[in-house]
């Protein structure tokens, strides 16, 4: 009867393979690591690439003498302010551009101030019909704003707000409250009540808490509702198009267009030109309000 005896391996042995099991491991996942690494960045250059040089394309074609976009240069050979003289010269350009700033500015405060309100009274409010208007406001953004144009048209005609810079911008701003009020109510929602329940304890009234200090606390949402509301009149040609109809109503977008047209699309670097004046107010109000987003990311950041 023969008794085969296990060879029991010494411990240094054991530990040494596990030291090496272990390292083996630590260094595939530091490879799978940078590798991950390696590939966001590469997506996140690749579209800063596409998203960056259209524009500094654009830029140069507005400051290059000729007219065709392609035989524009990214930096301008001869460097050349023809194109904005031209604009402000030949064209209604000023007035395009008073027209467009006015609605974008009313539009901004007139959006701000109807939905933060709207967005207070759902998120600090428990009343008949709230839950079943906030539904209301989430499936109205399931439908395009086309199938709204015949109805738009029509009722503003009927109340005399045809071919006005006020049919706009009511249009404008009561067409952006169901997104921007869902945006608003889940930023208040995350506001402690017990800050409101103090407040009352001090004698306060709901529009003091309301003005006081939710307002202040919502300076990130607010800012992100400013900034849109406030891009959008520059960029939206569809409702100034169907609305306004005077030369002396027009905004950028329609002006801008009709001037390309008109040329027989051989005036597309004066296009250009106009486009980098569009981005000026933009870029100003984007830069004032930017330190109010990065506290909003920032605060969200710590909370997770």
């Amino acid at each position: 009867m023969t008794v085969k005896i296990k060879e029991n391996k010494p411990s240094s042995q054991l530990q040494d393979n596990g030291t090496k099991s272990t390292h083996h491991s630590t260094k595939n996942f530091k490879i799978s690591d940078i590798f991950v690494k390696i590939l966001i960045y590469f997506m996140l250059l690749t579209i800063s690439v596409i998203v960056i040089v259209p524009i500094i394309w654009i830029v140069g074609a507005a400051f290059n003498p000729g007219n065709s976009l392609f035989s524009s240069t990214i930096i301008p050979k001869n460097f050349s302010t023809v194109h904005f003289r031209t604009l402000f010269r030949e064209t209604d350009f000023p007035i395009w551009y008073k027209n467009t700033l006015k609605i974008a500015t009313i539009n901004m405060f007139v959006s701000v101030l109807l939905t933060t309100s709207a967005a207070y009274v759902f998120s600090r409010y428990r009343f008949k019909g709230r839950k079943f208007g906030l539904m209301t406001m989430l499936i109205l953004q399931m439908f395009p704003s086309f199938l709204a144009m015949t109805a738009i048209y029509v009722l503003l005609l009927q109340v005399g707000l045809l071919n006005t810079h006020m049919g706009l911008i009511l249009v404008y701003a009561t067409g952006q409250i169901p997104y921007n009020t869902w945006l608003a109510k889940g930023y208040f929602d995350g506001i402690p009540r017990s800050i409101d329940e103090a407040a009352k304890i001090d004698g306060a009234s709901n529009l003091m808490i309301f003005r006081k200090i939710i307002l202040p606390l919502a300076k990130p949402i607010i800012a992100f509702i400013a900034i849109t509301n406030f891009i959008g009149p520059w960029m939206d040609f569809i409702l100034p198009r169907l609305i306004l109809r005077s030369a002396d109503k027009k905004t950028l977008a329609i002006g801008l267009w009709e001037m390309a047209v008109q040329q027989h699309n051989t005036k597309f670097t004066v296009f250009a030109a106009g486009s980098v004046l569009v981005a000026i107010p933009i870029t100003i109000l984007f830069i004032y309000l930017q330190k109010h987003i990065v506290e909003g990311l920032t605060k969200g950041a710590v909370k997770s």
